[in-house]
């Protein structure tokens, strides 16, 4: 229920702009700042927002969630074959995984191609990527939780599972200030944790 709540909520906020803004989560609003990397359309929450775990697939078809990532920052990149800017930032959202230690960050890849693996996996590897772990949601179940509605979308979790930060758009992962964003939000929590 609540996460039907959030949903309606980001949904109609998405489509109100206000003054050159919109808003996405309760709480939230847009400042109108300079853009000077695209990691600046990185929208960073005044506070945590629960996000209830709903299941996706592994390639193998196993089921997960994100409750099985606690303890790490988990950046969550929604995805298509179909969509050229999601494309376009594979191969740098590939690299950024090798950045972080593995366990204190969690990447997850997305994809919510309706033919799931069928699809994806000669997809990537006609891109030279058939080693990148992408994982599946071809019917869009995550959309309990995040707006679908535009792709890319990356959804940034706190080591407790805590939507802290997002973005729905294109993002240069490669931008040195992307990745110190990331950092920050390891360091954070490793600070509560401690």
């Amino acid at each position: 229920m609540k996460s039907l709540a959030l949903m309606a909520v980001i949904l109609a906020s998405l489509s109100v702009a206000i003054a050159g803004s919109a808003y996405a989560y309760p709480g939230m609003q847009q400042a109108n700042k300079p853009i000077e990397s695209t990691a600046d359309l990185i929208n960073v929450l005044p506070q945590t927002f629960p996000i209830e775990p709903v299941a996706f697939s592994d390639v193998n078809g196993k089921p997960i969630d994100f409750s099985q990532y606690k303890g790490k920052v988990v950046m969550v990149n929604m995805w298509a074959t179909w969509c050229p800017p999601c494309v376009r930032e594979l191969p740098a959202i590939e690299r950024l995984a090798t950045k972080f230690k593995a366990e204190e960050f969690a990447l997850l890849p997305i994809s919510i191609d309706v033919d799931g693996k069928q699809q994806v996996q000669p997809f990537l590897t006609s891109l030279g990527m058939a080693n990148f772990n992408s994982y599946y949601d071809p019917t869009q179940k995550l959309g309990q939780v995040f707006p679908l509605d535009t792709i890319p979308a990356t959804f940034i979790l706190d080591q407790n599972g805590q939507l802290i930060a997002f973005v729905r758009s294109f993002v240069d992962w490669d931008d040195a200030k992307a990745v110190a964003l990331i950092q920050t939000f390891i360091d954070k929590g490793a600070k509560k944790l401690n």
